[in-house]
């Protein structure tokens, strides 16, 4: 289940009970302080997308997943595998920082830095956190709009074996399903996960375009994940994590229909941790990770692409991390006071090739960073959870960055409601491509780069709101927040090496509402804006105004209904990225058109074991741009069978 904005979720993605009272939420949340906490009293907005919220709503997709999250735009040009961008509260896209069980994912050999959020299938993933705002004060380099954190599955407690796993097929020759077995002994626990989906797909290129020829862009996606895990004793924990997934894109090139045009997108991803507690107040650990990514893009010579590309990206990072929490208790007004402090160190590689000369990209390059962190948190007067941490980086070859972060979740129990206030600094690293990359003879990156940085604040407040007898009514809530970005890298003037020219500004408001009036039906509404400009008053490409996500749960004993739109405004694209009706493209800024989805999920429950469901996508056949030269996919349905013995 989830909860909404300053306690957390877009309530959007709603709990499965509804009691006579505000809906349970879960009980810690980690992504956003580092320490376990209470999600009513994490001083930050936060989403949780629960196991059974990617279930109700048959997201396949870490892409699927977030549309709907407050705060969070997701631009996808495409379905399956395509590139998918997330602007966090107007961010960049390469200014959000994504994790796997805490090791961040994001590609060193990208040249921005930025996350493909398109790849991830979420068969092996148990929960995702998204944290909004800034968090390099826990997390160093890339948090500045937020933090995505899947959480893979664990073993069930208490259960020796159990066989888990979903088949399913649909339209566009659409076929998906997951196997998976885990299980938990006194000593041990363990997970094996195989999962995958092939769909013809869609085309993607707009109808208006007639550089239009009909070709789909077909996906073919796999993925396995094993867990081990052994504790000693009652206080200790060792366990390791090993993660392969790859996927099999048809990409186009815009503004035209390119059909053999291929990508090959792999990564493969190990940590292996261990942990104790040392007198019941210090809990500290080590953890060794890496992350490998191999990206490779064939695409012969046709009438799209006049000139052959064999374009290679290999990205590697290591990492090694010391974490530690110490419980002091309580101190006079003060309780649950507790200290998270660590060290990260890593090692981030790129190699890559792109293009042909004279316009041949490449880049071949490391660097080291160090990140010290310290935090502390604690409830004052058993209402008021206050939070601050700071962190020091230290990079190889360029100055580093100081962050630090605020926080104060208030709650008012005399009107139901909790209000929540934090502001922070945040920085972006540059890139190994922004350093080192080289186009040719007439381009060479800026070693000298300063990181991006920002300062953000935010307020809100939730309120649950009593009618009718019933305590959990509503719940309304609503958040501001203000971003300034400084030192922003793009191009200068002679387009011979890169600088920290730009700056950004973004503001804007999270509101949302969400209705209970009987026991089987939750209604729920939420509405983002967002103005964000960059330092001549230009918007920002890909952040529309307004961004409103509405939907139903309707649940009735063993059967669930969730239909959903999502609205988006228009949406304004950069110079020279958007094509007129005959594939000819615009000078200056331009505007895509507004445009809504409709999506249903149904699921019944045959037995405690056993249930059906069935999907329909894009209910409404809407083909509208959410970024300028690509259609969201047409009309699809899906139905399926998830089991778990």
């Amino acid at each position: 289940m989830r909860r909404h904005l300053l306690l957390s979720s877009a309530i959007a993605l709603s709990t499965p009970a509804f009691a006579q009272s505000p809906p349970p939420v879960p009980d810690t949340v980690v992504t956003a302080t580092r320490i376990p906490t209470p999600l009513d009293r994490v001083p930050a907005a936060v989403t949780v997308i629960t196991r059974q919220d990617i279930e109700e709503r048959g997201y396949r997709t870490l892409a699927e997943a977030l549309v709907s999250v407050p705060g969070v735009r997701l631009v996808q040009g495409g379905g399956f595998g395509q590139q998918a961008s997330a602007f966090v509260r107007g961010a960049a896209s390469r200014q959000v920082l994504v994790l796997l069980d805490g090791v961040p994912l994001n590609d060193p050999s990208e040249p921005n830095g930025a996350f493909n959020f398109g790849n991830e299938l979420l068969g092996d993933i148990e929960r995702i956190e998204v944290v909004r705002g800034p968090a390099s004060s826990l997390y160093g380099s890339g948090a500045v709009g937020g933090v995505v954190n899947m959480i893979t599955r664990r073993a069930p407690a208490n259960t020796p074996a159990q066989v888990f796993g979903e088949a399913g097929f649909g339209s566009e020759r659409t076929v998906s399903g997951n196997i998976g077995g885990a299980g938990t002994t006194d000593r041990w626990n363990w997970l094996l996960m195989g999962q995958g989906i092939s769909s013809r797909g869609f085309n993607v290129t707009p109808p208006r375009l007639a550089t239009n020829i009909g070709e789909a862009d077909g996906f073919n996606g796999q993925a396995a994940t094993a867990r081990l895990g052994f504790r000693p004793n009652a206080q200790s924990l060792v366990q390791g994590l090993l993660r392969w997934r790859q996927n099999n894109v048809s990409l186009d090139s815009v503004p035209y229909d390119d059909p053999n045009n291929r990508l090959t997108d792999r990564m493969t991803y190990g940590q292996l941790q261990a942990e104790t507690t040392l007198g019941g107040v210090w809990t500290t650990g080590l953890r060794a990770s890496f992350v490998g990514a191999n990206r490779r893009n064939l695409n012969p010579a046709d009438d799209a692409q006049f000139a052959p590309a064999d374009d290679i990206y290999r990205g590697n990072r290591q990492s090694y991390e010391w974490a530690n929490i110490l419980r002091l208790g309580d101190a006079g007004p003060f309780g649950g006071i507790a200290v998270n402090f660590g060290v990260i160190q890593s090692l981030e590689t790129a190699d890559s090739r792109a293009g042909d000369l004279p316009f041949q990209t490449t880049t071949d390059a490391s660097q080291r960073a160090t990140t010290y962190n310290i935090g502390i948190q604690a409830r004052l007067l058993d209402r008021i959870e206050l939070q601050a941490g700071i962190s020091q980086e230290q990079a190889q070859g360029y100055d580093g960055f100081t962050a630090w972060r605020l926080g104060a979740n208030i709650a008012i129990p005399e009107i139901n409601s909790r209000v929540i206030a934090a502001a922070g600094t945040a920085y972006k690293a540059p890139s190994l491509f922004q350093r080192y990359g080289v186009i040719g003879t007439f381009f060479r990156g800026n070693p000298n780069l300063r990181p991006e940085d920002s300062f953000s604040w935010e307020v809100g407040i939730e309120t649950d709101i009593p009618a009718f007898g019933n305590s959990g009514f509503a719940t309304a809530g609503a958040t501001w927040f203000r971003s300034s970005f400084n030192n922003l890298i793009n191009f200068n003037a002679a387009f011979d090496t890169l600088e920290n020219i730009d700056k950004a500004t973004s503001q804007g408001a999270e509101l949302y509402l969400t209705l209970r009036p009987w026991r089987w039906l939750e209604l729920y509404g939420g509405w983002t804006i967002t103005e964000a400009k960059d330092g001549d008053g230009n918007p920002l490409p890909r952040r529309p105004r307004n961004v409103v996500t509405a939907n139903a749960r309707l649940a009735f004993d063993r059967f669930v209904i969730v239909p959903e739109v999502l609205f988006t405004g228009p949406s304004p694209e950069g110079p020279f990225a958007s094509y007129l009706d005959d594939g000819t493209s615009v000078s200056g800024y331009a505007y895509n058109k507004s445009g809504a989805v409709l999506n249903l999920t149904a699921t019944y429950r045959v037995t405690d074991q056993v249930s059906v469901f069935a999907q329909g996508r894009n209910l409404g056949g809407s083909r509208f741009e959410p970024a300028n030269g690509f259609a969201v996919p047409g009309r699809a349905a899906y139905a399926g069978v998830r089991f778990a013995f």
